[in-house]
């Protein structure tokens, strides 16, 4: 990756953001799978070791795919905290996309696209409420603490963190179906707890006035009713 701001960058297939937006790519090295969510504006880039139950790293913000230009800006950063709020220029990236299949090189690693899943629930989504002891307590979404949750092409990972303070805060993420108002988890990583890599989790869901209202039990079977807001910014 190439850093400098002011980069004259080279696309080696011109393209627009419309062929990156919701989708979801993967790159398996040994057992070590590298997973990149495009959700809206927003993506994330996570290595994990599914097999091992091991969360390795995980990074991500927003991106602009251009006819002459890929950059992304980073918003959160696991493994180096320094990075939030640098922007990354990649000199090279060339998409191939033929409906459910295809391929994506970029900055020398060649991914594989996930087979499309349409999904009502598909994007980026900021936490906006959540019950407490039968209280729903709300939450400003544009403040820099942030719990959001990227869903495209069957892949979601959701991730907490906070701008203003560079910091991360944890993650988790899978597969997902989402049919009949049941959204379902399958669990292939997840940083605080390996013990629930391989779980799957089931919820119920609606979509009331543009918030996904979403109810069912947590990994420590604790209830759970969260609001999500489709993120804007």
């Amino acid at each position: 990756m190439i850093m400098f701001k002011f980069l004259v960058l080279i696309l080696l297939f011109n393209s627009q953001s419309k062929y990156l937006e919701n989708t979801s790519w993967i790159f398996i090295d040994k057992n070590v799978s590298e997973v990149r969510i495009y959700s809206d504006n927003f993506f994330s880039s996570t290595k994990y070791d599914k097999d091992n139950k091991k969360f390795i790293s995980t990074y991500g913000g927003t991106y602009v795919l251009g006819e002459e230009e890929y950059y992304e800006v980073i918003e959160f950063n696991s493994s180096d905290s320094s990075l939030v709020g640098d922007t990354i220029y990649i000199s090279s990236i060339n998409l191939n996309v033929n409906n459910d299949y295809g391929s994506m090189y970029l900055d020398g690693i060649v991914y594989e696209k996930f087979k499309n899943y349409n999904s009502t629930l598909r994007g980026s989504w900021l936490m906006s409420g959540i019950e407490r002891r039968g209280e729903m307590r709300m939450r400003d979404v544009n403040r820099s603490r942030k719990t959001m949750k990227m869903l495209a092409n069957g892949r979601f990972q959701w991730i907490a963190y906070d701008t203003s303070k560079k910091s991360f805060n944890g993650t988790g993420g899978g597969t997902f179906t989402s049919e009949n108002g049941k959204y379902i988890e399958n669990i292939e990583f997840f940083s605080r707890d390996s013990t629930r890599v391989g779980h799957s989790l089931e919820f119920d869901f609606e979509i009331k006035e543009g918030d996904w209202h979403h109810k069912g039990f947590s990994s420590k079977g604790d209830p759970k009713y969260e609001i999500w807001t489709q993120r804007q910014q």
